[in-house]
């Protein structure tokens, strides 16, 4: 089978595993174990930060990080698109006990302005705005990379009505990679920052949550709470150490067969795709038939893409698909889809 559904289907390479079976390890709750202690620090000079705190899923760093950021009852403003929203299973409401205020985006980037006109005044009709996310890259985007010019935009409006941000940076690396803008650039104009290692890097499992020392103490208290706390997790932490120090320059590869792939699909019968609208390693297209239809009759002939509603679907492309299995899954698709 040719995976193209997500770039978490990734598994570890042989000399990733080495890293792993070697890793020296302690009790990371207890704060000793060394493997993770390198990576947290290895993660915060990446990001330009004071301290990063190890997490077991992007979806735990980033509800540690409202939940370190706010109280319930207050208001966070992002997309409706956000993965923190759209994706994390209503966790800013069960969790963090927040609201959730909405901005209209293109493709998950909105302007200053926009946020300007969504944030509240002060009333105690009102929930007290606290806290805008952005999400870089945007995977409801199609792997979309905010320009930094409008995150400074955002950024100072947000900061004019005493609000914090954070940013959703499971896909960071790929944003820096395709943009050439270094990480530490995107991540100053926040006060916390989430990363993943099992993406594009290539990790079995692992996230990070960045920002000041004293975030990180609050981040680590409610890391814990939410069941996050893991004992010899030095045995993962090496491979996200490995993926962070060896996997991040080849993420150039992944967006140029994406480009290829999309290329290619755009020119296929029934679908809709603008290949221009590729930027990083997700591509969206739309198809006339039902989406699940078409990606049903893709997996019986061997491609496994990702259904998104009525007639959308989506394919990423990662460490685990060469150039010559895209090709193939090309081929197959083009027969697929001419045969439907």
């Amino acid at each position: 089978m040719i995976d193209l559904r997500s770039d978490t289907i990734t598994k570890p390479t042989p000399e990733m595993r080495e890293a792993m079976a070697q890793a020296e390890v302690g009790d990371d709750v207890l704060g000793d174990d060394p493997t993770v202690q390198s990576l947290e620090l290895r993660t915060a000079e990446v990001l330009g930060m004071a301290e990063s705190v190890y997490m077991p899923s992007g979806t735990m760093a980033n509800q540690v990080a409202l939940r370190s950021h706010t109280e319930p009852g207050d208001e966070l403003l992002m997309d409706a698109n956000a993965h923190l929203y759209y994706y994390e299973g209503g966790a800013p409401a069960a969790i963090s006990g927040v609201m959730v205020r909405f901005i209209e985006a293109t493709r998950g980037i909105f302007t200053g302005e926009q946020l300007r006109q969504a944030i509240r005044q002060e009333n105690i009709h009102f929930p007290v705005p606290k806290l805008v996310c952005l999400e870089n890259t945007h995977n409801r985007g199609g792997g979309s990379i905010w320009p930094l010019q409008a995150i400074a935009e955002v950024e100072s409006v947000a900061r004019e009505s005493g609000l914090k941000m954070h940013l959703d940076g499971a896909r960071i690396w790929n944003a820096s990679v395709a943009s050439g803008v270094g990480e530490k650039d995107y991540a100053k104009h926040f006060d916390s920052v989430s990363v993943c290692f099992s993406k594009g890097l290539g990790a079995p499992i692992g996230s990070a949550l960045a920002g000041s020392h004293e975030f990180a103490k609050r981040a680590r208290r409610f890391r814990k709470m939410f069941g996050g706390g893991m004992r010899q997790a030095g045995i993962v932490a090496a491979a996200a150490l490995y993926a962070l120090d060896h996997n991040r320059g080849r993420l150039a590869e992944d967006h140029s067969n994406a480009r290829f792939l999309a290329d290619g699909i755009a020119e296929l019968p029934g679908v809709k795709l603008d290949p221009k609208a590729v930027q990083t390693n997700i591509v969206y297209f739309d198809v006339s038939l039902p989406a699940a239809t078409v990606a049903a009759k893709l997996a019986d002939a061997g491609v496994l893409v990702l259904a998104l509603g009525q007639s959308t679907i989506r394919v990423v492309t990662s460490l685990a698909v060469s150039r010559k299995a895209v090709a193939e899954a090309l081929t197959i698709m083009s027969k697929v889809l001419s045969g439907l």
